[in-house]
Protein backbone atom coordinates (compact mmCIF):
# COMPACT_ATOMS: atom_id res chain seq x y z
CA UNK A 1 0.00 0.00 0.00
CA UNK A 2 2.62 2.32 0.50
CA UNK A 3 4.27 1.61 -2.00
CA UNK A 4 0.98 2.42 -3.94
CA UNK A 5 1.04 5.72 -2.37
CA UNK A 6 4.97 6.86 -3.16
CA UNK A 7 4.21 6.11 -6.93
CA UNK A 8 1.02 8.32 -6.96
CA UNK A 9 3.23 10.50 -5.28
CA UNK A 10 5.99 10.48 -7.67
CA UNK A 11 3.59 10.89 -10.50
CA UNK A 12 2.00 13.80 -8.79
CA UNK A 13 5.67 15.50 -9.06
CA UNK A 14 5.94 14.32 -13.09
CA UNK A 15 2.74 16.04 -13.60
CA UNK A 16 3.72 19.45 -12.29
CA UNK A 17 7.10 19.14 -13.85
CA UNK A 18 5.33 19.10 -17.38
CA UNK A 19 3.18 21.92 -16.26
CA UNK A 20 6.16 23.61 -16.46
CA UNK A 21 7.24 23.46 -12.49
CA UNK A 22 10.60 23.19 -11.90
CA UNK A 23 10.82 20.38 -9.69
CA UNK A 24 14.52 19.74 -8.82
CA UNK A 25 15.63 16.23 -10.02
CA UNK A 26 15.99 13.63 -7.28
CA UNK A 27 13.39 14.80 -5.10
CA UNK A 28 11.83 11.72 -3.18
CA UNK A 29 8.70 12.89 -1.44
CA UNK A 30 8.68 11.14 2.08
CA UNK A 31 5.73 9.10 3.29
CA UNK A 32 5.34 8.37 6.77
CA UNK A 33 2.73 6.79 8.69
CA UNK A 34 0.48 9.08 10.68
CA UNK A 35 0.72 8.78 14.76
CA UNK A 36 -2.90 9.77 15.20
CA UNK A 37 -5.32 8.41 12.52
CA UNK A 38 -7.71 11.31 12.93
CA UNK A 39 -5.35 12.39 10.74
CA UNK A 40 -5.19 10.22 8.17
CA UNK A 41 -3.45 6.93 7.20
CA UNK A 42 -0.18 8.36 6.10
CA UNK A 43 1.41 11.80 5.99
CA UNK A 44 3.73 13.97 3.38
CA UNK A 45 5.75 16.77 3.96
CA UNK A 46 6.80 17.37 0.43
CA UNK A 47 5.29 20.75 0.46
CA UNK A 48 7.65 21.84 3.21
CA UNK A 49 10.78 20.28 0.99
CA UNK A 50 10.33 22.15 -2.28
CA UNK A 51 8.29 25.57 -1.34
CA UNK A 52 10.92 27.73 -0.77
CA UNK A 53 12.63 26.31 -3.50
CA UNK A 54 10.12 27.45 -5.94
CA UNK A 55 9.44 30.14 -4.42
CA UNK A 56 5.60 29.16 -3.38
CA UNK A 57 3.81 29.21 -0.10
CA UNK A 58 3.96 25.94 1.10
CA UNK A 59 0.03 25.15 1.72
CA UNK A 60 -0.27 27.31 -2.33
CA UNK A 61 2.14 24.17 -3.50
CA UNK A 62 0.31 21.51 -1.43
CA UNK A 63 -2.83 22.55 -3.08
CA UNK A 64 -1.01 22.32 -6.41
CA UNK A 65 0.26 18.64 -5.55
CA UNK A 66 -3.07 17.51 -4.33
CA UNK A 67 -4.69 18.65 -7.93
CA UNK A 68 -1.54 16.91 -9.10
CA UNK A 69 -2.32 13.41 -8.02
CA UNK A 70 -3.89 10.61 -10.32
CA UNK A 71 -7.11 9.63 -9.14
CA UNK A 72 -6.85 5.79 -7.11
CA UNK A 73 -9.16 3.79 -5.55
CA UNK A 74 -7.00 3.13 -2.89
CA UNK A 75 -7.75 6.36 -1.28
CA UNK A 76 -10.88 7.64 0.37
CA UNK A 77 -9.85 11.61 0.64
CA UNK A 78 -6.31 13.75 0.80
CA UNK A 79 -6.44 16.84 3.22
CA UNK A 80 -3.89 19.57 3.58
CA UNK A 81 -3.08 19.91 7.45
CA UNK A 82 -1.56 23.56 8.82
CA UNK A 83 0.75 25.40 6.84
CA UNK A 84 0.66 22.25 4.18
CA UNK A 85 1.06 18.94 5.84
CA UNK A 86 -0.60 16.51 3.04
CA UNK A 87 -3.29 13.77 4.82
CA UNK A 88 -4.15 10.59 2.91
CA UNK A 89 -6.95 8.52 4.07
CA UNK A 90 -7.01 5.22 2.64
CA UNK A 91 -10.55 3.29 1.79
CA UNK A 92 -11.11 0.89 4.82
CA UNK A 93 -12.20 -1.94 1.38
CA UNK A 94 -8.38 -1.40 0.52
CA UNK A 95 -6.87 -1.65 3.87
CA UNK A 96 -7.44 -5.54 3.74
CA UNK A 97 -6.26 -5.78 0.36
CA UNK A 98 -3.45 -6.43 2.54
CA UNK A 99 -4.94 -9.85 3.57
CA UNK A 100 -4.79 -11.04 0.08
CA UNK A 101 -1.49 -10.00 -0.73
CA UNK A 102 -0.41 -11.72 2.34
CA UNK A 103 -2.17 -15.01 1.77
CA UNK A 104 -0.44 -14.79 -1.76
CA UNK A 105 3.16 -14.59 -1.10
CA UNK A 106 2.86 -16.76 2.23
CA UNK A 107 6.46 -17.12 3.49
CA UNK A 108 7.66 -14.07 1.06
CA UNK A 109 5.91 -11.38 2.35
CA UNK A 110 7.47 -8.74 3.74
CA UNK A 111 10.46 -9.20 1.34
CA UNK A 112 11.88 -6.67 -0.97
CA UNK A 113 14.32 -6.21 -3.78
CA UNK A 114 15.27 -2.99 -2.44
CA UNK A 115 18.98 -4.01 -2.02
CA UNK A 116 18.94 -4.75 -5.61
CA UNK A 117 21.12 -7.43 -4.99
CA UNK A 118 24.68 -5.41 -3.31
CA UNK A 119 27.31 -7.24 -1.94
CA UNK A 120 26.94 -6.65 1.48
CA UNK A 121 29.61 -8.62 4.61
CA UNK A 122 28.65 -8.86 8.25
CA UNK A 123 31.17 -10.39 10.42
CA UNK A 124 29.72 -11.41 13.80
CA UNK A 125 31.07 -13.50 17.13
CA UNK A 126 34.54 -13.91 16.07
CA UNK A 127 35.05 -14.56 19.93
CA UNK A 128 38.83 -15.17 20.19
CA UNK A 129 39.14 -19.04 19.89
CA UNK A 130 40.15 -19.83 23.63
CA UNK A 131 37.38 -21.04 25.14
CA UNK A 132 33.51 -21.84 24.66
CA UNK A 133 31.10 -19.26 24.25
CA UNK A 134 29.80 -17.65 26.59
CA UNK A 135 26.09 -15.78 26.84
CA UNK A 136 27.84 -12.37 26.15
CA UNK A 137 29.27 -13.68 23.21
CA UNK A 138 25.48 -15.16 22.39
CA UNK A 139 24.28 -11.41 22.25
CA UNK A 140 26.45 -10.42 19.36
CA UNK A 141 25.78 -13.93 17.29
CA UNK A 142 21.89 -13.77 17.82
CA UNK A 143 21.84 -9.73 17.02
CA UNK A 144 24.57 -10.79 14.17
CA UNK A 145 22.35 -13.11 12.61
CA UNK A 146 19.21 -11.08 12.71
CA UNK A 147 20.68 -8.41 10.81
CA UNK A 148 22.32 -10.37 8.38
CA UNK A 149 18.66 -12.31 7.53
CA UNK A 150 16.52 -9.11 7.85
CA UNK A 151 19.23 -7.74 5.22
CA UNK A 152 18.95 -10.57 2.70
CA UNK A 153 15.31 -10.24 3.17
CA UNK A 154 15.47 -6.85 1.63
CA UNK A 155 17.62 -8.18 -1.49
CA UNK A 156 20.59 -7.56 -0.22
CA UNK A 157 23.27 -10.03 -1.12
CA UNK A 158 24.72 -10.99 2.59
CA UNK A 159 27.82 -13.00 3.41
CA UNK A 160 28.20 -13.83 7.00
CA UNK A 161 31.51 -14.54 8.12
CA UNK A 162 33.38 -15.49 11.62
CA UNK A 163 36.40 -14.35 11.73
CA UNK A 164 38.89 -17.02 13.49
CA UNK A 165 41.63 -14.82 15.70
CA UNK A 166 44.36 -17.47 15.19
CA UNK A 167 47.72 -15.82 15.41
CA UNK A 168 48.12 -13.66 18.22
CA UNK A 169 48.65 -13.85 22.28
CA UNK A 170 45.86 -14.76 23.87
CA UNK A 171 46.72 -18.51 21.33
CA UNK A 172 50.10 -18.93 22.66
CA UNK A 173 48.49 -18.07 26.23
CA UNK A 174 46.06 -21.18 25.94
CA UNK A 175 48.64 -23.53 24.33
CA UNK A 176 50.52 -22.96 27.09
CA UNK A 177 47.98 -23.54 29.75
CA UNK A 178 47.34 -26.97 27.93
CA UNK A 179 50.87 -27.84 28.07
CA UNK A 180 50.84 -26.80 31.87
CA UNK A 181 47.68 -28.40 32.94
CA UNK A 182 48.75 -31.56 30.55
CA UNK A 183 52.19 -31.45 33.07
CA UNK A 184 49.99 -31.78 35.67
CA UNK A 185 48.28 -34.67 34.33
CA UNK A 186 51.90 -36.15 34.37
CA UNK A 187 52.35 -36.08 38.04
CA UNK A 188 53.47 -32.69 39.12
CA UNK A 189 52.64 -29.93 41.04
CA UNK A 190 53.54 -26.28 40.71
CA UNK A 191 51.84 -22.62 40.81
CA UNK A 192 49.58 -22.81 37.79
CA UNK A 193 50.10 -18.95 35.91
CA UNK A 194 47.51 -16.15 37.28
CA UNK A 195 47.34 -15.32 33.18
CA UNK A 196 46.60 -18.55 32.10
CA UNK A 197 43.46 -20.18 31.30
CA UNK A 198 42.64 -21.31 34.33
CA UNK A 199 39.56 -23.84 33.70
CA UNK A 200 39.61 -27.18 35.02
CA UNK A 201 37.26 -28.03 32.78
CA UNK A 202 37.48 -27.34 28.84
CA UNK A 203 41.29 -26.91 29.47
CA UNK A 204 42.28 -30.30 31.32
CA UNK A 205 40.25 -31.63 29.09
CA UNK A 206 42.34 -30.68 25.84
CA UNK A 207 45.10 -31.40 28.49
CA UNK A 208 43.65 -35.10 29.02
CA UNK A 209 42.96 -35.65 25.14
CA UNK A 210 47.14 -34.39 24.33
CA UNK A 211 48.73 -37.31 27.29
CA UNK A 212 45.86 -39.71 25.82
CA UNK A 213 47.46 -39.29 22.68
CA UNK A 214 50.92 -39.08 23.12
CA UNK A 215 51.87 -40.22 26.85
CA UNK A 216 54.03 -37.87 28.48
CA UNK A 217 56.25 -37.79 25.60
CA UNK A 218 55.83 -33.93 25.56
CA UNK A 219 56.15 -33.76 29.06
CA UNK A 220 59.39 -31.94 30.64
CA UNK A 221 61.01 -31.48 34.27
CA UNK A 222 59.35 -28.95 35.99
CA UNK A 223 62.85 -27.30 36.95
CA UNK A 224 63.00 -26.54 33.67
CA UNK A 225 60.15 -25.33 32.80
CA UNK A 226 60.23 -22.70 35.85
CA UNK A 227 64.07 -22.13 35.56
CA UNK A 228 64.60 -18.48 35.61
CA UNK A 229 60.96 -17.84 35.13
CA UNK A 230 60.40 -13.91 36.19
CA UNK A 231 57.85 -13.76 39.24
CA UNK A 232 54.05 -14.34 38.78
CA UNK A 233 52.20 -11.52 39.86
CA UNK A 234 51.18 -13.44 43.72
CA UNK A 235 54.40 -13.34 44.27
CA UNK A 236 55.02 -9.71 43.47
CA UNK A 237 55.75 -9.74 39.76
CA UNK A 238 53.80 -9.08 36.73
CA UNK A 239 52.10 -11.20 35.23
CA UNK A 240 52.62 -10.43 31.90
CA UNK A 241 56.00 -11.02 31.60
CA UNK A 242 55.75 -14.17 33.65
CA UNK A 243 52.99 -15.80 31.07
CA UNK A 244 55.25 -14.68 28.44
CA UNK A 245 58.20 -16.22 29.16
CA UNK A 246 56.39 -19.73 30.14
CA UNK A 247 55.61 -19.27 26.61
CA UNK A 248 58.85 -19.05 25.06
CA UNK A 249 59.57 -21.90 27.40
CA UNK A 250 57.06 -23.90 26.40
CA UNK A 251 58.47 -23.51 22.61
CA UNK A 252 61.70 -24.34 23.16
CA UNK A 253 61.42 -26.78 25.67
CA UNK A 254 58.65 -28.57 23.24
CA UNK A 255 60.35 -27.32 19.72
CA UNK A 256 58.29 -26.27 16.74
CA UNK A 257 56.62 -29.22 15.47
CA UNK A 258 55.43 -30.34 19.23
CA UNK A 259 54.45 -27.01 19.88
CA UNK A 260 52.80 -26.38 16.77
CA UNK A 261 50.93 -29.37 18.01
CA UNK A 262 49.64 -28.59 21.48
CA UNK A 263 48.64 -25.08 20.26
CA UNK A 264 46.74 -26.60 17.03
CA UNK A 265 44.84 -29.40 19.36
CA UNK A 266 43.47 -26.42 21.38
CA UNK A 267 42.40 -24.79 18.61
CA UNK A 268 40.62 -27.11 16.67
CA UNK A 269 38.90 -28.34 19.51
CA UNK A 270 37.87 -25.09 20.31
CA UNK A 271 36.72 -23.55 16.81
CA UNK A 272 35.11 -27.06 16.34
CA UNK A 273 33.10 -26.60 19.47
CA UNK A 274 32.40 -23.06 18.36
CA UNK A 275 30.89 -24.30 15.44
CA UNK A 276 28.42 -26.90 16.73
CA UNK A 277 27.16 -24.41 19.43
CA UNK A 278 26.13 -21.68 16.69
CA UNK A 279 25.04 -24.41 14.28
CA UNK A 280 22.47 -25.77 17.20
CA UNK A 281 21.75 -22.25 18.33
CA UNK A 282 20.74 -21.53 14.47
CA UNK A 283 23.42 -19.02 13.61
CA UNK A 284 25.18 -20.13 9.95
CA UNK A 285 28.07 -18.10 8.26
CA UNK A 286 29.66 -18.75 4.37
CA UNK A 287 32.80 -18.32 5.62
CA UNK A 288 35.26 -19.02 8.18
CA UNK A 289 38.51 -16.60 8.17
CA UNK A 290 41.97 -17.48 9.41
CA UNK A 291 43.77 -14.64 10.93
CA UNK A 292 47.13 -17.31 10.19
CA UNK A 293 45.83 -17.59 6.96
CA UNK A 294 45.82 -13.86 6.41
CA UNK A 295 49.54 -13.65 8.12
CA UNK A 296 50.86 -16.55 5.92
CA UNK A 297 49.80 -15.14 2.71
CA UNK A 298 51.78 -12.07 3.53
CA UNK A 299 48.32 -9.71 3.46
CA UNK A 300 49.58 -8.00 7.13
CA UNK A 301 52.90 -6.99 5.40
CA UNK A 302 51.54 -5.76 2.10
CA UNK A 303 48.75 -3.44 4.06
CA UNK A 304 51.68 -2.02 6.33
CA UNK A 305 53.73 -1.68 3.24
CA UNK A 306 50.79 0.44 1.56
CA UNK A 307 50.37 2.45 4.56
CA UNK A 308 54.31 3.34 3.98
CA UNK A 309 53.99 3.55 -0.09
CA UNK A 310 51.51 6.80 1.07
CA UNK A 311 53.32 7.69 3.29
CA UNK A 312 51.52 6.96 6.70
CA UNK A 313 54.41 5.05 8.45
CA UNK A 314 56.78 6.29 10.64
CA UNK A 315 59.47 4.86 12.92
CA UNK A 316 60.06 5.54 16.15
CA UNK A 317 61.95 3.08 19.09
CA UNK A 318 62.75 0.59 16.53
CA UNK A 319 59.14 0.01 16.03
CA UNK A 320 56.75 0.75 12.97
CA UNK A 321 53.81 3.24 13.75
CA UNK A 322 50.74 4.09 11.95
CA UNK A 323 49.91 8.00 11.35
CA UNK A 324 46.36 7.54 12.62
CA UNK A 325 46.03 10.62 14.37
CA UNK A 326 46.33 12.44 10.89
CA UNK A 327 42.59 11.18 10.33
CA UNK A 328 41.56 11.78 13.07
CA UNK A 329 42.26 9.38 16.07
CA UNK A 330 43.73 10.64 19.20
CA UNK A 331 47.11 9.23 19.24
CA UNK A 332 49.36 7.03 16.48
CA UNK A 333 49.19 3.20 16.77
CA UNK A 334 51.75 0.67 16.29
CA UNK A 335 52.18 -1.62 14.08
CA UNK A 336 55.03 -3.64 14.24
CA UNK A 337 56.81 -3.49 17.44
CA UNK A 338 60.54 -3.58 17.52
CA UNK A 339 61.16 -7.00 17.74
CA UNK A 340 59.43 -7.61 14.62
CA UNK A 341 55.85 -8.94 15.33
CA UNK A 342 53.08 -7.28 13.86
CA UNK A 343 50.31 -6.15 16.41
CA UNK A 344 46.59 -6.77 16.83
CA UNK A 345 45.29 -3.82 14.68
CA UNK A 346 47.89 -4.52 11.88
CA UNK A 347 46.03 -7.40 11.29
CA UNK A 348 42.45 -5.64 11.64
CA UNK A 349 43.60 -3.35 8.79
CA UNK A 350 44.95 -6.17 6.52
CA UNK A 351 41.58 -8.19 7.31
CA UNK A 352 39.55 -4.94 6.37
CA UNK A 353 41.28 -4.24 3.50
CA UNK A 354 41.09 -7.76 2.32
CA UNK A 355 37.19 -7.17 2.62
CA UNK A 356 36.84 -4.61 0.51
CA UNK A 357 39.37 -6.21 -1.91
CA UNK A 358 36.90 -8.93 -2.19
CA UNK A 359 34.14 -6.71 -3.88
CA UNK A 360 31.82 -5.88 -1.01
CA UNK A 361 30.56 -2.64 -1.35
CA UNK A 362 29.11 -2.64 2.59
CA UNK A 363 31.23 -3.98 5.24
CA UNK A 364 29.87 -4.33 8.82
CA UNK A 365 31.12 -5.05 11.66
CA UNK A 366 29.48 -6.57 15.40
CA UNK A 367 31.70 -6.09 18.10
CA UNK A 368 31.44 -6.02 21.71
CA UNK A 369 31.16 -2.72 23.46
CA UNK A 370 34.59 -2.92 24.73
CA UNK A 371 36.15 -2.72 21.49
CA UNK A 372 34.60 1.26 21.15
CA UNK A 373 38.52 2.40 21.10
CA UNK A 374 38.93 0.68 17.54
CA UNK A 375 36.46 2.07 15.30
CA UNK A 376 38.29 5.14 14.88
CA UNK A 377 41.54 3.86 14.47
CA UNK A 378 39.98 1.16 12.20
CA UNK A 379 38.62 3.96 9.95
CA UNK A 380 41.55 5.91 10.00
CA UNK A 381 43.38 3.03 8.63
CA UNK A 382 40.83 2.59 5.74
CA UNK A 383 40.41 6.31 4.82
CA UNK A 384 44.50 6.62 4.61
CA UNK A 385 44.74 3.22 2.47
CA UNK A 386 42.47 5.10 0.38
CA UNK A 387 38.81 3.48 0.80
CA UNK A 388 35.85 5.04 1.58
CA UNK A 389 35.63 4.68 5.35
CA UNK A 390 31.71 5.54 5.28
CA UNK A 391 31.41 2.42 3.70
CA UNK A 392 32.04 -0.02 7.13
CA UNK A 393 29.48 0.72 9.84
CA UNK A 394 30.84 -1.06 13.36
CA UNK A 395 28.13 -1.91 15.34
CA UNK A 396 28.47 -1.98 19.08
CA UNK A 397 26.59 -5.01 21.49
CA UNK A 398 26.48 -4.31 25.19
CA UNK A 399 27.11 -8.31 26.85
CA UNK A 400 24.04 -9.08 28.00
CA UNK A 401 24.26 -9.64 31.93
CA UNK A 402 22.85 -12.66 33.29
CA UNK A 403 20.97 -13.64 36.60
CA UNK A 404 20.28 -16.47 38.06
CA UNK A 405 18.24 -17.08 41.19
CA UNK A 406 18.64 -12.67 41.51
CA UNK A 407 22.26 -12.91 41.14
CA UNK A 408 24.84 -12.28 38.80
CA UNK A 409 26.77 -14.89 36.78
CA UNK A 410 30.39 -14.29 36.36
CA UNK A 411 31.86 -14.95 32.50
CA UNK A 412 35.84 -14.72 32.42
CA UNK A 413 36.82 -17.15 30.39
CA UNK A 414 40.49 -16.15 32.13
CA UNK A 415 38.88 -17.30 35.54
CA UNK A 416 37.60 -20.04 33.84
CA UNK A 417 34.24 -19.18 36.30
CA UNK A 418 31.57 -18.51 33.06
CA UNK A 419 28.28 -18.94 31.68
CA UNK A 420 28.01 -20.95 28.44
CA UNK A 421 25.80 -20.17 25.40
CA UNK A 422 25.28 -23.80 25.77
CA UNK A 423 24.51 -23.69 29.37
CA UNK A 424 22.05 -20.89 28.44
CA UNK A 425 20.66 -22.75 25.80
CA UNK A 426 19.97 -26.02 27.51
CA UNK A 427 18.28 -24.09 30.20
CA UNK A 428 15.68 -21.26 28.64
CA UNK A 429 15.47 -23.06 24.79
CA UNK A 430 17.02 -21.41 21.59
CA UNK A 431 14.12 -19.62 20.98
CA UNK A 432 14.23 -17.51 24.33
CA UNK A 433 17.74 -16.40 23.92
CA UNK A 434 17.86 -15.54 19.98
CA UNK A 435 14.65 -12.98 20.80
CA UNK A 436 15.55 -11.62 24.55
CA UNK A 437 19.18 -11.13 23.11
CA UNK A 438 17.06 -8.58 20.78
CA UNK A 439 15.13 -7.16 22.26
CA UNK A 440 16.45 -3.94 23.07
CA UNK A 441 18.97 -1.93 20.78
CA UNK A 442 22.47 -3.36 20.55
CA UNK A 443 24.27 -0.26 22.23
CA UNK A 444 22.00 -0.81 25.63
CA UNK A 445 22.63 -2.63 28.43
CA UNK A 446 20.21 -6.52 28.63
CA UNK A 447 19.65 -8.18 31.52
CA UNK A 448 18.86 -11.54 30.87
CA UNK A 449 16.15 -12.45 32.94
CA UNK A 450 15.94 -16.26 33.21
CA UNK A 451 13.06 -16.67 35.04
CA UNK A 452 10.93 -14.44 32.84
CA UNK A 453 12.35 -16.13 29.55
CA UNK A 454 11.69 -19.85 30.61
CA UNK A 455 8.00 -18.81 31.82
CA UNK A 456 4.81 -19.77 30.21
CA UNK A 457 2.63 -16.48 30.85
CA UNK A 458 2.07 -13.25 28.84
CA UNK A 459 4.45 -11.90 30.43
CA UNK A 460 6.69 -13.63 28.58
CA UNK A 461 6.89 -11.40 25.69
CA UNK A 462 8.31 -14.60 23.30
CA UNK A 463 5.37 -16.68 24.43
CA UNK A 464 3.27 -14.08 24.42
CA UNK A 465 3.98 -14.03 20.35
CA UNK A 466 4.47 -17.56 19.65
CA UNK A 467 0.76 -18.24 21.62
CA UNK A 468 -0.84 -15.78 19.25
CA UNK A 469 0.83 -17.95 15.68
CA UNK A 470 -0.45 -21.46 17.71
CA UNK A 471 -3.80 -20.26 18.90
CA UNK A 472 -4.50 -19.78 14.83
CA UNK A 473 -3.00 -23.60 14.53
CA UNK A 474 -6.10 -24.72 17.07
CA UNK A 475 -8.49 -22.42 15.41
CA UNK A 476 -8.05 -24.25 12.26
CA UNK A 477 -8.35 -27.51 13.75
CA UNK A 478 -11.33 -26.82 15.43
CA UNK A 479 -12.36 -25.72 12.23
CA UNK A 480 -11.58 -29.07 11.09
CA UNK A 481 -13.14 -31.05 14.28
CA UNK A 482 -16.13 -29.45 13.33
CA UNK A 483 -16.31 -30.90 9.82
CA UNK A 484 -15.55 -27.58 7.75
CA UNK A 485 -13.28 -26.29 5.22
CA UNK A 486 -12.43 -23.25 4.90
CA UNK A 487 -12.61 -21.49 1.52
CA UNK A 488 -9.79 -18.46 0.89
CA UNK A 489 -11.89 -17.48 -2.51
CA UNK A 490 -15.45 -17.12 -0.50
CA UNK A 491 -13.89 -15.09 2.39
CA UNK A 492 -12.33 -12.54 0.12
CA UNK A 493 -15.39 -12.12 -1.77
CA UNK A 494 -17.35 -11.20 1.54
CA UNK A 495 -14.03 -9.02 2.98
CA UNK A 496 -16.60 -6.74 3.36
CA UNK A 497 -18.44 -8.08 5.97
CA UNK A 498 -14.92 -7.47 8.46
CA UNK A 499 -16.94 -4.53 10.16
CA UNK A 500 -15.09 -4.40 13.50
CA UNK A 501 -12.80 -1.95 14.45
CA UNK A 502 -10.05 -5.05 15.49
CA UNK A 503 -10.34 -6.26 12.37
CA UNK A 504 -9.38 -3.27 10.86
CA UNK A 505 -6.61 -2.87 12.99
CA UNK A 506 -5.14 -6.07 12.48
CA UNK A 507 -5.29 -5.52 8.57
CA UNK A 508 -3.74 -2.21 9.12
CA UNK A 509 -0.69 -3.33 10.92
CA UNK A 510 -0.06 -6.52 8.51
CA UNK A 511 -0.03 -3.54 5.86
CA UNK A 512 3.42 -2.07 7.97
CA UNK A 513 4.96 -5.36 8.53
CA UNK A 514 6.94 -5.04 4.79
CA UNK A 515 8.40 -1.30 5.42
CA UNK A 516 9.12 -2.54 8.90
CA UNK A 517 11.30 -5.01 7.65
CA UNK A 518 13.67 -2.45 5.31
CA UNK A 519 13.22 -0.30 8.28
CA UNK A 520 14.77 -2.35 10.63
CA UNK A 521 17.19 -4.15 8.28
CA UNK A 522 18.42 -0.58 6.83
CA UNK A 523 18.90 0.97 10.55
CA UNK A 524 20.51 -2.83 11.75
CA UNK A 525 17.75 -2.71 14.62
CA UNK A 526 16.04 -6.05 14.74
CA UNK A 527 14.04 -5.04 18.32
CA UNK A 528 12.13 -2.89 15.49
CA UNK A 529 10.86 -6.13 14.79
CA UNK A 530 10.29 -7.50 18.19
CA UNK A 531 8.25 -4.55 18.85
CA UNK A 532 6.39 -5.02 15.99
CA UNK A 533 5.77 -8.75 16.67
CA UNK A 534 4.54 -7.87 20.03
CA UNK A 535 1.67 -5.41 19.01
CA UNK A 536 0.64 -7.57 16.28
CA UNK A 537 0.13 -10.55 18.91
CA UNK A 538 -1.28 -8.27 21.17
CA UNK A 539 -3.96 -7.10 18.06
CA UNK A 540 -4.54 -10.56 18.08
CA UNK A 541 -5.00 -11.68 21.15
CA UNK A 542 -7.91 -8.78 21.66
CA UNK A 543 -9.35 -9.64 18.51
CA UNK A 544 -9.62 -13.32 19.71
CA UNK A 545 -10.78 -12.61 22.63
CA UNK A 546 -13.51 -10.28 21.91
CA UNK A 547 -14.79 -11.99 19.10
CA UNK A 548 -16.12 -15.70 16.83
CA UNK A 549 -14.34 -17.09 14.16
CA UNK A 550 -15.92 -19.64 13.31
CA UNK A 551 -19.09 -18.60 13.36
CA UNK A 552 -22.30 -19.81 11.01
CA UNK A 553 -22.11 -17.51 8.51
CA UNK A 554 -19.51 -19.36 6.57
CA UNK A 555 -18.87 -16.15 4.31
CA UNK A 556 -17.99 -14.27 7.55
CA UNK A 557 -16.24 -17.57 8.76
CA UNK A 558 -13.67 -17.53 5.78
CA UNK A 559 -13.53 -13.94 5.82
CA UNK A 560 -12.46 -13.65 9.51
CA UNK A 561 -10.44 -16.95 8.89
CA UNK A 562 -8.20 -15.04 5.83
CA UNK A 563 -7.41 -12.04 8.16
CA UNK A 564 -6.42 -15.01 10.82
CA UNK A 565 -4.22 -17.17 8.51
CA UNK A 566 -2.46 -13.79 7.12
CA UNK A 567 -1.63 -12.80 10.57
CA UNK A 568 0.11 -16.40 11.09
CA UNK A 569 2.19 -15.90 8.18
CA UNK A 570 3.65 -12.76 9.49
CA UNK A 571 3.96 -13.53 13.24
CA UNK A 572 5.74 -16.64 11.55
CA UNK A 573 7.88 -14.50 8.71
CA UNK A 574 8.88 -11.89 11.74
CA UNK A 575 10.36 -14.88 14.30
CA UNK A 576 11.53 -16.66 11.34
CA UNK A 577 13.79 -13.70 10.73
CA UNK A 578 15.12 -13.24 14.16
CA UNK A 579 15.32 -17.14 13.98
CA UNK A 580 13.20 -18.17 16.48
CA UNK A 581 10.36 -20.74 15.91
CA UNK A 582 6.36 -20.33 15.55
CA UNK A 583 4.98 -23.38 17.02
CA UNK A 584 1.83 -24.76 16.02
CA UNK A 585 0.43 -25.79 19.42
CA UNK A 586 1.71 -24.49 23.28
Amino acid sequence: MKDQLESLLLSALESLRAEGLAVPDGVVPQLTRAKDRAHGDFACNIAMQLAKPLGLAPRAFAERFVAALPQAALLEKVEIAGPGFINFYVRESAVFDVVRQTLALGDRYGYSSHGAGKKVMVEFVSANPTGPLHVGHGRGAAYGAAVADLLAAVGFDVHREYYVNDAGRQMHILATSVWLRYLELCGVTFAFPSNGYKSTGYVFEYAQKLKDAHGETFAAPIEQVFADIPADEPQGGDKDIHIDALIARAQTLLGDVRYREVFDLGLNLIVEDIRDDLEDFGIRFEGWYSERGLMDRGAVNRAIEQLRERGHIFEQDGALWFRSTAFGDDKDRVVQRANGQVTYFASDIAYHMDKFERGFERVIDVWGADHHGYVTRVKAALTALGYDAGKLDILLVQFAILYRGGERAQMSTRSGDFVTLRELRHEVGSDAARYFYVMRKSEQHLDFDLDLAKSQSNDNPLYYVQYAHARVCSVMRQLESKGWAHNQARGEAGVALLEQAAEAELARLLGQFPELIQRAALACEPHQLVHYLRELAGAFHSYYNGHVFLVDDETLRDARLNLILAVRHVLHNGLALLGVSAPDSM
